[in-house]
């Protein structure tokens, strides 16, 4: 039998695998896998069975990699895994119309890392601000949030609905905290793969947050391990730098741009 892993643990001094998540054949790549120790699954490598790391996609499936081996008592491997450890309930805010496509693939990245709390298209049907953020709330997509994630492109700036989420995330009305707040730079964002962001290019209330400290900026990557770690730093944020937060603005009434 050949056995796939997708992600690790290491022990609380991160020298030594505790254990990985483990799926039995191909059709067990679509299900949550087991959690399995390390020892056990030294015994399975010296008992001849095989062990392949397997990631995700953009395009939703699993592609498999390199093989687990011992090497002087120690398991091996090429491939990056992120980590087994809790999912962060996560919303996606974006433009629909020129980013629809990030969002799918954002989301078929992290399938297995995160739980979506996004809005699907026609879900929520306000265009005033304050019963779309109610809708929100009421309907779940933020009431237990923990993490909001914006994508940002060259519009996302003057996206009234992308303002309205971020200040509903921000509103401690939302669940028993803030919720944590990162913007990903996408390829056709003027300052993607540059070392500096112009601030007057991303939305305004989240330049606020970016500028206290409260919320963080990176590019988008298909590197699922440095997504996770993206998406806990902002989870760790929303504790460590509560103070920090700013959702201080007049929302927006109108979109400012096409």
């Amino acid at each position: 039998m050949e056995y796939r892993v997708s992600k690790v643990k290491w022990d609380e001094n991160n020298k030594k695998i505790f254990s990985m998540m483990t799926y039995e054949n191909n059709d067990g790549m679509n299900s949550n896998g087991e959690e399995k120790s390390r020892e056990w699954i030294v015994r399975k490598l010296q008992s001849g069975y095989i062990f392949k790391c397997i990631y995700k996609t953009e395009a939703t499936t699993w592609t498999r990699g390199s093989q687990l081996r011992l090497h002087n008592g120690s398991l091996k491997w090429d491939d990056i895994l992120p980590l087994i450890q809790t999912k962060r309930k996560t919303f996606i805010s974006y433009y629909h119309k020129d980013d629809s496509e990030y969002k799918k693939k954002f989301l078929n990245l992290t399938s297995d890392l995160i739980v979506s709390k996004s809005v699907e298209d026609g879900d929520i049907s306000s265009d005033v601000s304050d019963e779309y953020v109610k809708q929100l709330i009421q309907k779940g997509y933020l009431s237990d949030t923990t993490v909001l994630v914006v994508l940002l492109s060259a519009k996302t700036k003057c996206r009234k609905h992308v303002d309205w989420e971020i200040s509903g995330a921000l509103n401690r009305k939302v669940g028993n905290s803030y919720a944590g707040l990162i913007g990903l730079l996408l390829p056709s964002h003027p300052d993607y793969g540059k070392d500096t962001y112009n601030g007057s290019l991303v939305p305004a209330r989240l330049y606020d947050n970016l500028q206290s400290g409260y919320a963080i900026i990176r590019d988008y990557t298909i590197d699922r391990k440095k997504l996770q770690e993206y998406i806990e730093l902002a989870h760790s944020n929303r504790k460590i730098n509560t103070y920090k937060r700013v959702n201080s603005r007049i929302q927006m009434p109108d979109d400012t741009c096409h």
